[in-house]
């Protein structure tokens, strides 16, 4: 059996992951976030790559890391880490079509494939009591952009993967995982 390390805390990440293996390591890394590229899916990938320092992958050790940003109109909406910050996002999104940047990177022992994947998200129009409400009712500030697409409260429609959308888009990991000749990948 293949030994998997996600690099995240995420339950979104977790959850997601499970859908390709029930069992997995789950490895939190402290890496401060260096925005080093000003085009969105660079960036998410360098993220995602910058999880990943530090992280042993010997043998058929498979290490999975992934960062999300929101961008809209020229800047990055990451995770809030205010409730006043999270409320200027939900309002700047309000009935507005961003677009969602996912950066993947899994190594195995020295073969390493970076990947990103995008989708489309079109906001509701949200009044000042629908934004006050959210950032009661869910939890805003580990999430980038301030929502998540699986609350089923801020989002009208979106195009593209909803796994991308919620931080890992599995579709495309399946994929790769595939290409890189990890058998017990569901």
């Amino acid at each position: 059996m293949t030994k998997v390390i996600l690099c995240s805390a995420s339950p979104r990440r977790r959850e997601l992951l499970q859908t390709l293996f029930p069992h997995f390591e789950v490895l939190k890394t402290e890496s401060e976030e260096h925005f080093r590229y000003l085009r969105p899916h660079l960036c998410v990938m360098d993220l995602a790559l910058q999880k990943q320092q530090g992280v042993s992958a010997e043998g058929d050790t498979v290490v999975i890391s992934s960062d999300t940003l929101v961008y809209y109109r020229g800047q990055y909406y990451g995770k809030p880490y205010t409730t006043e910050k999270a409320r200027e996002m939900l309002r700047a999104l309000s009935g507005n079509t961003h677009s969602v940047y996912t950066g993947v990177a899994v190594r195995k022992g020295d073969d390493i494939i970076v990947f990103y994947d995008k989708a489309y998200v079109r906001f509701k129009k949200l009044s000042e009591g629908d934004i006050e409400a959210y950032l009661k009712a869910y939890s805003p500030l580990d999430k980038a952009g301030a929502y998540g697409v699986q609350d089923g409260v801020t989002v009208e429609k979106y195009f593209g993967s909803f796994s991308c959308i919620m931080g890992l888009p599995v579709e495309k990991l399946r994929a790769v995982l595939q290409e890189m000749g990890v058998k017990d990948v569901q």
